[in-house]
C-alpha cells in the first residue's frame, strides 16, 4: 500500500473537520440543548476554524476540541442526543493527525 502524500492527508484532515464541523452546528442550532453546551460546541468550531494560522497543527486544533467537549459529555444537564453526537465527534477527531 503506497503511503499517503503530504497533500492527501491535508485533504483528509480537512474532510474530517468538515464533518465535525457539520455534527456541531446541528448541536449550536438545536434550541432543546443548554445554552452552555451550545456555547461551547460554538468554540469547538472556532478552535476548528483555527487550522488556517500557521501556528497551530490539525493535531493541536483536535485536542483542544476534544478537551472542551469530553467535559461537556460528563454534564448532567446533556440531553442524550447531544450526548451520542458529542461521541460521535470525539470518534472523528481522535483519527486527525499532524501531515
Amino acid at each position: 500500500m503506497p503511503r499517503k502524500t503530504k497533500s492527501q492527508k491535508k485533504e483528509e484532515v480537512i474532510e474530517l473537520f468538515e464533518e465535525v464541523e457539520f455534527l456541531l452546528g446541528r448541536i449550536i442550532e438545536d434550541n432543546g440543548v443548554p445554552r452552555n453546551i451550545r456555547k461551547i460546541a460554538q468554540e469547538s468550531t472556532e478552535f476548528l476554524s483555527k487550522l488556517d494560522d500557521k501556528d497551530n497543527s490539525p493535531a493541536v486544533c483536535a485536542s483542544q476540541c476534544v478537551t472542551s467537549l469530553e467535559d461537556v459529555a460528563q454534564d448532567l444537564n446533556c440531553p442524550l442526543h447531544t450526548r451520542t453526537l458529542i461521541y460521535q465527534i470525539l470518534s472523528i477527531l481522535e483519527q486527525v493527525r499532524d501531515y
